[in-house]
């Protein structure tokens, strides 16, 4: 089965494709161009990944939350429409939950985003069902919960905002991490999140993808979590075990519009299609750790 990358590389390196991987460099919110990429190759089916994912930038930065992940996936799905492409699996987050009322949570509980970023995806899904119900392709969304780990040095994680490099870098460096927020309604006052290795979700996208493709799923959405949840302070400490030192950290205000607790139910994915996550947070962990610490 052959691929095609679409990426404008404003954040993404070309240099973690494998060998032969064609890269088209292009925006996906310019509906031309995608509708050239898909005139070219006529694809089987779509993964549509490109997003923004930053909440408290989403919050202060709104509309341009908006224009990127909605007016990119609406270019994506004009182009799959016009050239008639089969299957879309679209990647959501289990930000269009807000806040659950109960935990773990399932995928026909109640969804409340609280913040921008999370709207988008839930927005997203809504235009996907839509354009699916009028064109007739196939599709399935996966709501992720907080993706963490590497599969491979190259591919490790070299931003800001995830809580586990910054909580590495911490203990490397000499710096500080942030908690945002210490009185959420959680045993110990921070938030708590369901990790995710990051191979599991490439897992999860694969089953669900071939699943798609070949009519077995159809207009489905599925929770990507290991049912597991733990808090920053958690973290910190299981971080400081994995390295053998302390993790030094400084308590700040929350951040609009995070939540106190959003742990997943996986019991659908499993369900329909066999998959389960298989990685620990240990193993989470220590991934992200190995790719990170110098021996």
């Amino acid at each position: 089965m052959e691929a095609v990358v679409v990426d404008d590389l404003s954040t993404g390196l070309a240099s973690r494709l494998p060998a032969g991987v064609p890269l088209v460099r292009a925006d996906v919110r310019d509906a031309a161009a995608m509708l050239e990429v898909f005139d070219r190759h006529l694809p089987a089916g779509v993964i549509h990944l490109a997003a923004r994912k930053e909440v408290a930038e989403s919050v202060a930065e709104p509309l341009s939350y908006y224009r990127d992940n909605l007016d990119g996936l609406r270019s994506v799905l004009a182009a799959a429409v016009e050239t008639r492409t089969r299957a879309v699996l679209f990647s959501s987050s289990a930000a269009v939950y807000g806040s659950p009322a109960t935990s773990p949570v399932t995928e026909s509980a109640p969804t409340d985003p609280q913040n921008p970023y999370g709207r988008t995806k839930l927005v997203g899904e809504w235009m996907i069902r839509d354009a699916a119900a009028a064109a007739g392709f196939g599709w399935a969304a996966l709501r992720y919960f907080n993706v963490a780990g590497a599969g491979a040095p190259h591919l490790r994680d070299s931003g800001d905002s995830s809580l586990v490099p910054r909580l590495v870098r911490a203990a490397t460096s000499g710096g500080l991490a942030t908690v945002y927020g210490t009185d959420y309604p959680t045993p110990d006052g921070t938030a708590v999140r369901d990790y995710i290795h990051v191979t599991d979700v490439a897992d999860a996208h694969v089953a669900t993808a071939l699943a798609v493709a070949g009519g077995t799923v159809a207009g489905e959405v599925f929770n990507v979590g290991r049912g597991e949840g733990a808090s920053v302070r958690q973290m910190i400490d299981a971080v400081g075990r994995e390295l053998g030192r302390r993790v030094p950290y400084v308590a700040a205000p929350r951040r609009p519009g995070d939540p106190d607790a959003v742990i997943a139910s996986p019991a659908l994915i499993h369900a329909r299609l066999g998959w389960r996550a298989r990685y620990s947070l240990r193993e989470i962990i220590a991934s992200s750790l190995s790719h990170m610490v110098p021996a």
